[in-house]
């Protein structure tokens, strides 16, 4: 299932999720910093919704209160609610 989240105090643009069975398949971060984007995106690939949850959630970038990866945390919490 195609999931999309517009991240909120970064500078990524978009994240687009594939995700099956409650494992993301993939996940693709428009804008951001291509290291950093790319690489949170290939360390989650196979993991569950939860695993990246309890991996991401809470980091934050520089002075900022949040970050991409704390961003794709908050838009799986997002997924698994409208689930609910």
């Amino acid at each position: 299932m195609k999931f999309e989240y517009t991240p909120q105090g970064v500078c990524s643009m978009k994240m687009i999720f594939d995700i099956e069975n409650n494992t993301i398949k993939s996940l693709t971060i428009v804008g951001g910093c291509p290291g950093n984007t790319v690489g949170v995106s290939r360390l989650v690939e196979g993991k569950t919704i939860d695993q990246v949850i309890q991996m991401l959630k809470g980091i934050p970038c520089g002075s900022k209160s949040t970050s991409c990866p704390d961003q794709v945390s908050k838009a799986l919490e997002e997924y698994k609610k409208k689930l609910a």
